[in-house]
């Protein structure tokens, strides 16, 4: 029995010393301070930045030309091949001549005829100039002798006039080409009437080098790049402002530079935009009519601009872009910024952040402002534990 009671003397006492070293382990875990979380930072650089803009665009021929006949007759020939290549004065269609030949002719021999009644009448004007003078005829003898001469030099001009437009007709027989471009499909062929102006063209010349390229830009942000050069935010580019570049319709780059014409002095109240209208060369023809692309506008240039990752920038409860940032102390502050548009995977930021700034792009979600934190470098492809911050180093140019 004394035994027994001894025994539970020893357990009691084991589980009562077993649950004072639990309760001081318990006690020294409490006690130790937490662990100061760990923050990907880079740095904020500022650089000279090139601004773009791509805009919606379409082509169009740089010169149209309807072929049409300008007299009445009949279609003899035609001296193209559809799709090719033709040069301003060549011969494309040949209409019956006969009947403008023969009008021709005619006007010819009517002036002729005109000019050789034109001798006796001038010789009868003048012997009556010399009558008239001793009164040896009536002064109404004489005056109808001026009058039949000027009115066979005016039948000489009347023919000469005759035969101008006769020689006119005849050579409209010959239907030129007015410009050098590429000529489409034939609406006629031979045998055809041709009716002078008529409304169908016979055909359409198009000079497709160079072309031009009509791209449509809205009006806000015009104002809003106007306002930027006006407070000196963005500079701009001089000539090279004028160049522009394109991307075709599968996103390859046009090999060509163009320049910008001219913008359109009215705004569509419809859309809220304006036409910009670009030149770009075209030897090869790889530019047709009617293609969508989109032209790469060269705006101004950011002297000092700040890029950072999108990663880095979040939206505060009424929608403004803010970001955290580890100030000289280690410690967490926050910053509402102002963003002028996306860069690729960046933020372009007009406000808010100043070169230098040490900018949390991992870890924010287990920060919060006035905490202490450890910095590590932020490297997205590899970790070298180098203890360097990456720089932000702003793109060569913005789409």
């Amino acid at each position: 029995m004394q035994i027994n009671d001894r025994v539970k003397r020893i357990s009691t006492i084991g589980v009562l010393v077993g649950g004072l070293i639990t309760s001081g382990c318990g006690s020294q875990q409490a006690a130790s301070p937490p662990a100061t979380p760990e923050v990907a930072v880079v740095t904020v650089n500022s650089e000279p930045l090139v601004l773009t803009t791509e805009l919606p665009g379409r082509t169009s021929a740089y010169s149209v030309a309807e072929i049409r006949p300008q007299v009445n007759g009949i279609v003899q020939e035609r001296l193209f091949n559809e799709g090719s290549d033709v040069k301003a004065g060549s011969v494309l269609y040949k209409i019956d001549p006969a009947p403008y030949q023969a009008a021709y002719n005619n006007a010819v021999a009517a002036l002729a005829r005109s000019e050789a009644n034109l001798p006796p009448i001038r010789l009868k004007a003048e012997r009556f100039r010399e009558l008239i003078a001793v009164k040896a005829i009536s002064q109404q003898d004489f005056d109808n002798a001026v009058a039949a001469l000027k009115q066979a030099e005016a039948d000489i001009e009347y023919s000469k006039a005759t035969v101008e437009s006769a020689r006119i007709n005849l050579a409209y027989t010959r239907i030129t080409a007015p410009i050098s471009g590429r000529i489409g499909k034939s609406n006629v062929t031979v045998g055809a009437l041709a009716t002078a102006y008529q409304g169908s063209a016979f055909a359409t010349i198009q000079q497709l080098d160079p072309i031009y390229v009509d791209a449509t830009q809205s009006s806000a942000n015009l104002l809003q790049l106007k306002r930027n050069i006006a407070a000196g935010r963005i500079k701009g580019s001089g000539p090279n402002q004028a160049r522009v570049k394109l991307l075709l319709e599968d996103g390859t780059p046009y090999p060509q530079e163009g320049t910008l014409k001219f913008s359109e002095v009215t705004v569509d109240p419809s859309t809220g935009s304006f036409i910009l209208r670009m030149v770009f060369p075209n030897p090869q023809y790889t530019l047709l009519p009617g293609m969508y692309v989109r032209v790469v506008v060269q705006e101004g240039v950011v002297d000092r601009a700040i890029l950072v990752p999108q990663q880095g920038v979040s939206r505060d409860p009424k929608g403004n872009p803010v970001t955290l940032i580890v100030d000289g102390s280690g410690k967490v502050e926050q910053r509402t910024i102002t963003v002028a548009r996306a860069i690729g995977d960046r933020w372009l930021v007009s406000e808010g952040l100043n070169p230098g700034d040490r900018l949390i792009v991992e870890g924010s979600q287990k920060v919060r402002p006035g905490a202490s934190v450890k910095v590590v470098p932020f490297d997205a492809g590899r970790k070298d534990g180098s203890g360097t911050e990456k720089t932000v180093q702003p793109a060569a140019k913005a789409n």
